[in-house]
């Protein structure tokens, strides 16, 4: 999820931990700690584009690492204040530190929560920013602050906050399987063979929900919104694979190839040949643009392969926000 709403999760279970023995310094710290599993991304500044992939909600989002650094950072809070013991110091941090990847797991790109194995889970039912989760949190969480330290009305506020969000994300689970079971009649109603369907809603919402179809040639990418009348549209991605030639032999592009967990295509453009990401969709509602949400250049050098992800333009991310919403009252 976005960095507000792990400061916001961290924050609310620091109060629920040990609010009533450090007061606001729980919070504090909660939201510092909801905001350490993402230090990750500063690999990006040391390592490869594919790399930095690999690692992104690695380690940093694990078990492993909740409890390693949860012992490490109660040993030093321990020191440092005596007011809680070092036993209720490890629950504060690894408590705060393991709802982060939790909450991770729901979204499109997973957390590798078991790690070092090799799993990563997305369960792939909220976008990674959505408001309806987010802001009734931050506003339960700021009526907690506003009351006094170890009040029955602060931990009311705080506790209504988890609740709140909580049930929020059992909804979007309903939501997807509703959904799921759309868009498998409709493949079924337009008599279209498929070998796998994933579902996933649009960003900032859990109205409209998109479609990922796998045949045997191409991709399939449709949409539906709960305030949609007509039948579903399914758009044909071609896989183009072969397009890739010598280029699937080389290591960086099976490595990009497992991170998409097969969901991927090929484009040929003037400039080179691009690898697009499909689990995260397009830039666009409309599926005749060819802009995907991720794109990789892969450009052979005489010192290996370089892997170029493709610039984000600001302007395609505001024209796509307004379509969204035209999209999401109905077709």
């Amino acid at each position: 999820m976005d960095s507000v709403t792990q400061i916001v999760l961290g924050a609310a279970v620091g109060e629920a931990v040990l609010g009533k023995k450090i007061g606001n310094k729980a919070m504090v710290l909660g939201a510092i700690a909801g905001t350490i599993p993402d230090l990750d991304v500063i690999s990006s500044y040391f390592t490869g584009t594919v790399s930095a992939l690999e690692i992104h909600r690695g380690f940093t989002h694990s078990i492993v690492f909740s409890v390693v650094f949860g012992f490490l950072f109660a040993w030093l809070l321990a020191l440092w204040d005596k007011r809680a013991s070092l036993k209720e110091w490890f629950w504060f941090w690894f408590l705060c530190f393991v709802t982060h990847p939790l909450l991770d797991a729901h979204t499109t790109w997973g957390t590798q929560l078991f790690w070092p194995l090799d799993l990563r889970l997305a369960y792939k039912n909220i976008f990674v920013i959505d408001p309806l989760y987010t802001v009734p949190f931050l506003i339960f969480l700021i009526l907690a602050m506003l009351q006094k330290r170890g009040s029955i009305k602060r931990r009311r506020f705080n506790n209504l906050g988890l609740i709140v969000s909580s049930a929020y994300m059992v909804l979007t689970l309903i939501l997807k399987g509703i959904t799921y079971f759309k868009f498998e009649n409709a493949l079924k109603d337009q008599d279209i063979a498929y070998l796998e369907l994933q579902t996933k809603p649009s960003p900032l919402n859990t109205i409209l929900w998109t479609a990922n179809v796998e045949t045997k040639d191409a991709f399939l990418i449709g949409d539906y919104s709960f305030f949609d009348t007509k039948p579903i549209q399914f758009f044909p991605h071609p896989k183009n694979h072969e397009a890739l030639g010598d280029l699937v032999n080389e290591d960086k592009v099976q490595r990009l190839i497992k991170i998409t967990q097969g969901w991927y295509t090929i484009s040929e453009k003037e400039d080179g040949v691009y690898l697009n990401d499909l689990r995260f969709g397009m830039m666009s509602v409309d599926q005749s643009v060819e802009k995907y949400a991720f794109s990789f250049r892969l450009d052979k050098k005489e010192d290996g392969l370089v892997v170029t992800e493709e610039p984000k333009d600001r302007s395609e991310g505001k024209r796509l926000l307004s379509d969204l919403w035209k999209r999401i009252k109905g077709n």
